[in-house]
């Protein structure tokens, strides 16, 4: 297991530090979300048994994955995977979203989430210092200094959650920091021409893939957000033209299974799924280990918004996915191809393919017996059974099931 002995040592010494400026939790958890009418939780177990449910496992996710052997007050969350990378800004992203949600159980939350802060401005892109570089090493060099545009967005949203949670008038302005790191994404990382989302700062008008994306970097109810907070109207039509975007692709390339593949391709022409080794791998045209993230992304809006086509988009896969699995949550597979077989060698169980289910089942009460099986199932999982990226997924996953996930604006 990895966990740095003295880091309940950094904690004490960083919360005598910040003792002079530190606010209480203004939104603690436990916080019991009401969301949107129509939507559900999981009714299997009573209230505080979720509660405790998501304090148990956070435990363990803190343990193993808060890391403070970075020196400067800093603290990361460890990628886990063999390598040569020890944190990735999509991590860091997943992390600083966790640790702000659970301030009020966790005493130390604030701390460790200015230690996490710490790191993410220890290493900025070379194209912009608000945006953070998207890998480090073991030694904690940067691997390259260009972004990684759903880390860029997840740290800028919980910067908006650590601003309401302690206020910004602390060591660390949240607020400052969060209206600048929106105004990098949307200069550096937004398509002007198409309002997709570009695949990281280094992306070029020039670029062969200035008009591709991935699609689990379509966060809607992150950009509803930054739009309150930034005034910029602009965020409308990112959501606008994505939620175009995945309704075209559901249609035409998904029209049983409703999926989306990890990347999209000619956006600015008639977009479709990304060739094999576009990017990552072979299955870059399929719904992998990046789409499996979007029913739970699109899946927020509804519960956080009310946003209908949120849950249009959702229950299409929600209906396909309880079919092919005939209501048995061990059936999911870890990938599929956009028509919904499995992939191959895939029969094996992914929290981060499950928990996304999970979360989209509880935009409609009919998926009420589902989602209850869903719990149960992810429940029944060790943190030792995965690695960082499942892990964290659940974990954020748990606190929306629950409804202790809330919107900062």
């Amino acid at each position: 297991m990895r966990f740095i002995i003295h880091f309940a040592m950094l904690t004490a010494s960083l919360l005598l530090t910040d003792s002079l400026t530190a606010q209480p939790a203004s939104r603690p958890f436990p916080q019991h979300i009401d969301y949107v009418a129509g939507s559900i939780k999981p009714t299997i177990i009573a209230q505080s048994k979720l509660d405790d449910s998501v304090c148990s496992f956070y435990d363990s996710w803190k343990e193993r994955y808060i890391n403070n052997d970075c020196g400067d007050g800093e603290c990361y969350v460890w990628f886990e995977r063999p390598g040569k990378k020890q944190c990735v800004s999509e991590g860091q992203g997943y992390g600083m979203i966790i640790v702000a949600l659970m301030a009020g159980y966790d005493t130390s939350a604030k701390a460790i989430y200015d230690g996490l802060f710490r790191y993410y401005k220890a290493h900025p892109s070379n194209y912009n210092p608000h945006l953070m570089a998207w890998a480090q090493t073991k030694d904690f060099k940067d691997i390259d200094k260009t972004s990684a545009t759903d880390g860029d967005m997840d740290i800028a949203y919980s910067l908006l959650l650590a601003h309401k949670q302690w206020g910004s008038n602390g060591s660390i302005n949240y607020l400052l920091q969060a209206k600048e790191m929106i105004a990098a994404i949307m200069k550096e990382e937004i398509n002007p021409q198409t309002f997709s989302i570009l695949l990281s700062d280094a992306i070029e008008p020039d670029s062969k893939d200035y008009f591709d994306t991935r699609s689990s970097d379509f966060m809607p109810a992150h950009f509803k957000a930054f739009e309150k907070y930034s005034g910029n109207m602009n965020w409308q039509k990112v959501i606008d033209t994505n939620y175009k975007l995945f309704n075209f692709l559901q249609k035409e390339y998904s029209p049983d299974a409703g999926l989306v593949p990890d990347f999209i391709i000619n956006i600015n022409k008639k977009a479709e799924p990304a060739h094999p080794s576009f990017l990552e791998s072979r299955y870059d045209c399929f719904y992998n280990y990046n789409a499996c993230r979007v029913p739970w992304r699109i899946a927020t809006d509804f519960l956080l918004n009310g946003d209908e086509r949120s849950k249009d988009f959702v229950e299409k896969i929600n209906e396909w996915i309880k079919e092919t699995t005939q209501s048995k949550p061990d059936n999911i597979s870890a990938g599929y191809n956009l028509q919904g077989d499995d992939l191959k060698n895939r029969n094996f169980e992914a929290i981060s393919f499950i928990a996304p289910f999970a979360v989209a089942a509880m935009v409609d009460s009919k998926n009420q017996v589902w989602l209850n099986d869903l719990w149960n199932y992810i429940e029944g999982f060790d943190i030792d059974q995965f690695d960082y990226y499942d892990n964290s997924i659940k974990m954020i996953s748990l606190l929306l099931l629950s409804g202790n996930y809330w919107n900062p604006s």
